[in-house]
């Protein structure tokens, strides 16, 4: 195999093009291998990998400076700088992380995970080396929809007004993580049908000089291609066309599917699967059947979000993705509010928060009706560069802002009904639990018209134990083991909205309690248990909190994290014990 002489980037200088070649193919093998073991970003790799080949043959790393947006497609990258036995070695499939880390060595700049930023991080990098009167090519690589976030084209702004090395590499396999969206893609389909040669060119216009590979795919054209803009004094853009999924036949016939998955060719969201998401699909579809005047939305994540390409066609103009684009989708469900229409965004916790100035600004100032629906929010193993531990702090720091945390289908579905058909004043948004699904089967018949009014479960004394969203579950075990093992029937509580307190009932719990828990699927510092602890603050009262701590992991296993955190009935238990 040619792989086994390709350890580091210097390696592959001496080899031809055929034998450049021939490692494309052993490299594809191995990425679907691991890929569809262990789960991860396939059909964006699988498009990369003879453009990664290229530049690493062409620029000088770590020397030269390569900076990947969002970083999911840097699995060859990482392949072809020591660190392939993650990637031959099963045993070390989980090693290295499956997004860039300079933690992992000098060829990673920066962690990235979200998009649109590889351009602005490099300018930084282009101004810090011309100020330190060095030498070194700095290369931003650019694709898989990232073109389409706004910050993209402020770098583009930045780093075109260069006097000296600036290198932008654009990955055009025409698709974001979905369908590519918005007037970009025209754009990109007239350069491409011109092969480049079209004078309507946004990255001219930008002060770039242009370059165009059509295959990009074929390494003799790419490493053409990236030497002419090699040591350049000033900035220069290399579009190259490619295949996304490349090599993988389903993978290229559903790249969107194929985009990232999980272990067994497994899709992260299952629409036959009954979950937060396919009710939210359902009771959306119905609600626009029924002539609702909806709008759903998606930041280029619809998959993820729970609507699929059959329920996004059945949708038809209901249905609109603004593309990687939070900032965007927020205060355009603002404007759509304003209007008199309904909007109904759907967002990862992840990416919502990179639209928090607009959160602020543009919807909850302008106190506007909106129902955003926030997935994947919680305490996870997943990267550091995916964090969604701060959507509690976050949503709840923001005046106007409702957020409402639901334990069970029955409330998810009265809640987001509320929010659509009945709420006709300031933003609300529904944080779809990640604990698992859960159905009582019992109707929820909860007024949420009433701000901030507490679900009183069961009443006791001594202790009263406060769950909210998806730790209901957690809290309710510790509420019936603490009343049948240690004869202690305290109060357990659903608070429903982490954007508020119930202040009379936690009043009134100060007459025959001595101790509150609260437990949250997140970030304890701005969270929602610190201002229950600051409503007893003057008081008696002792108040344990249970949540994350404010912090970065990196993968760090679940029970890992659930022990580090006291996230557990029998370490709670303790400590409710000890203090009693």
């Amino acid at each position: 195999m040619i792989l086994d002489k390709v350890n580091y980037p210097k390696d592959l200088k001496n080899l031809s093009i055929e034998e450049l070649t021939k490692l494309a193919g052993e490299i594809r093998d191995l990425l679907i291998k691991k890929t569809l073991k262990v789960g991860g970003h396939l059909a964006p790799n699988l498009g990369m990998v003879e453009a990664t080949i290229s530049m690493h043959y062409v620029f000088d790393c770590p020397k030269d400076k390569i900076v990947f947006d969002i970083s999911h497609q840097s699995y060859v990258h990482k392949i072809l700088t020591g660190r392939k036995d993650g990637f031959t070695e099963e045993n070390n499939y989980r090693k290295y992380t499956s997004f860039t880390n300079p933690e992992e060595g000098d060829y990673d700049v920066f962690k990235t995970g979200h998009s649109s930023v590889s351009i602005s991080f490099a300018t930084g990098l282009a101004k810090a080396r011309d100020i330190n009167k060095e030498k070194y090519n700095v290369i931003a690589v650019i694709g898989d929809g990232a073109l389409t976030g706004g910050q993209a084209y402020e770098g583009l702004n930045n780093g075109g007004n260069f006097k000296s090395n600036f290198i932008v590499l654009v990955n055009d396999n025409e698709w974001s993580i979905a369908e590519n969206q918005g007037s970009l893609v025209k754009h990109l389909h007239d350069l491409r049908a011109s092969n480049g040669k079209s004078e309507n060119n946004i990255f001219k216009a930008l002060g770039f000089d242009y370059i165009y590979v059509e295959n990009g795919h074929d390494i003799n054209d790419l490493i053409t291609a990236f030497k002419k803009v090699k040591d350049v004094d000033h900035p220069a853009l290399v579009h190259f066309h490619t295949i996304k999924g490349k090599g993988y036949e389903k993978a290229e016939k559903d790249p969107e599917f194929y985009h990232g998955i999980l272990p067994g060719e497994k899709v992260m969201f299952n629409p036959n699967q009954e979950s937060y998401l396919s009710i939210t699909a359902d009771y959306l579809l119905k609600e626009v059947n029924k002539g609702n005047n909806l709008v759903i939305i998606s930041a280029a994540t619809p998959l993820y979000s729970g609507l699929p390409p059959n329920t996004r066609k059945q949708l038809g103009d209901h249905y609109h993705d603004v593309a990687i684009a939070e900032q965007d989708a927020i205060s355009f469900i603002s404007g759509i509010g304003k209007a008199k229409a309904k909007a109904v965004l759907l967002v990862a916790s992840t990416f919502v928060q990179r639209a928090y100035d607009q959160l602020i600004q543009d919807l909850s100032l302008n106190d506007n009706p909106a129902t955003i629906i926030v997935n994947g929010g919680g305490i996870t193993s997943a990267s550091d560069t995916h964090i969604v531990l701060f959507d509690i702090p976050m949503f709840c720091s923001i005046p106007n802002m409702t957020y409402l945390n639901p334990t069970c289908k029955e409330e998810y579905l009265k809640m987001l009904d509320y929010s659509v058909n009945v709420n006709k004043k300031g933003p609300i948004a529904i944080r779809a639990p990640i604990k698992g699904f859960v159905s009582t089967g019992v109707e929820d018949t909860t007024d949420y018209s009433i701000k901030n009014k507490f679900k009183l479960v069961h009443k006791g004394s001594k202790v009263a134990i406060l769950g909210l969203g998806g730790f209901f579950q957690l809290a309710s075990e510790v509420y019936e083991e603490l009343k049948s093992k240690n004869n202690v029937e305290g109060t357990l509580i659903n608070p429903i909205f982490a954007s508020g307190l119930d202040k009379e009932l936690l009043e009134e719990l100060k007459k025959d309690h001595t101790i509150i828990v609260s437990l949250e699927d997140g970030s304890l510092e701005g969270g929602f248990g610190q201002r229950v602890a600051g409503f007893y603050g003057n008081s008696n009262i002792k108040v344990l909190l249970y949540g994350a701590n404010k912090e970065f992991n990196n993968c760090v296993p679940m029970d890992v994290l659930l022990t580090r955190y006291r996230l557990k009935k029998e370490i709670i238990i303790e400590d409710i014990v000890k203090n009693i």
